[in-house]
């Protein structure tokens, strides 16, 4: 079993981070962190310059996220995967049999999430497997 982390280096993710990382250690599990790359739009020169963007963005958060589990002593793997968060994440929780999700949250009210759409909704709503959503405030 593991734990799957969607990454970003946002605030709420930075808390995220904290939580996973106990999270795993208290289960003396390996942490996954995450990062969904997709890149809108689909064709032409801009979508190639915007997708390699996306990717750099994701590998600078997810080395400094590396060295926060280091430092706690828990074992990671990286991904960068060119899906939606929500769909990288669920991807991820399914190939590394994931005991929980964990996932920060902005602070926006449950009906903008709804309306436009935010990772942490839709995996409340799609994932097999608990997801965690951490709020950014302590």
């Amino acid at each position: 079993m593991s734990v799957v982390l969607g990454y970003d280096e946002s605030p709420g993710a930075v808390r995220a981070l904290r939580v996973a990382i106990e999270v795993a250690a208290a289960f003396g599990e390996p942490l996954f962190l995450v990062f969904g790359a997709a890149a809108p739009g689909g064709l032409g020169e801009e979508y190639r310059a915007h997708h390699e963007a996306i990717r750099q963005a994701g590998r600078t958060a997810l080395a400094h996220a590396v060295e926060s589990a280091d430092e706690a002593g828990v074992p990671t793997a990286v991904e960068i995967v060119d899906e939606t968060p929500a769909q990288a994440l669920l991807d991820a929780a399914e190939r590394h049999r994931a005991r929980v999700i964990v996932v920060g949250s902005w602070g926006e009210s449950p009906l903008r999430g709804a309306l436009l759409g935010s990772t942490p909704h839709k995996l409340l709503h799609l994932s097999p497997v608990p997801v965690l959503c951490v709020p950014t405030q302590d």
